[in-house]
């Protein structure tokens, strides 16, 4: 009898769409032939083939990494995104500050008598 195995989580389940492959990863790969194809035959008769078949390589390779690296769950994009925000746009030392009830009602009682002294014409720093 034929055994088919089927996941527990159907959320990792991709759908493919073309030669097993997903519609990302279709994007992205004729992207890199779109970008890297060109190269190829405009460098292989002025620096040789070998050379320009390593050049050709070295431009497709960041439209092979978005289509086939995946973290966590999460595209290469949004993993860079993530980077970009813990080392640039985000604060480095987040200080851990809490708000105490009792403390904020000691707070406005004390400007409350700082209001009733200056309205009294008693200024206090004087």
């Amino acid at each position: 009898m034929a055994y088919v195995s089927v996941p527990k989580d159907l959320t990792k389940v991709k759908e493919k769409f073309l030669f097993n492959l997903t519609k990302r990863q279709v994007v992205c790969f004729g992207s890199g032939a779109l970008a890297g194809l060109p190269v190829f035959f405009l460098l292989k008769d002025h620096i040789g083939t070998s050379l320009a078949s390593l050049v050709m390589i070295l431009v497709m390779l960041p439209f092979f990494l978005f289509a086939m690296y995946e973290k966590n769950g999460q595209p290469l994009e949004k993993v860079l995104f993530n980077v970009y925000q813990l080392r640039f746009a985000r604060p480095k030392h987040r200080p851990y500050q809490t708000d105490n009830f009792y403390a904020a009602v000691d707070r406005q009682i004390t400007l409350d008598k700082e209001v009733r002294r200056i309205a009294q014409g008693r200024n206090i720093r004087q």
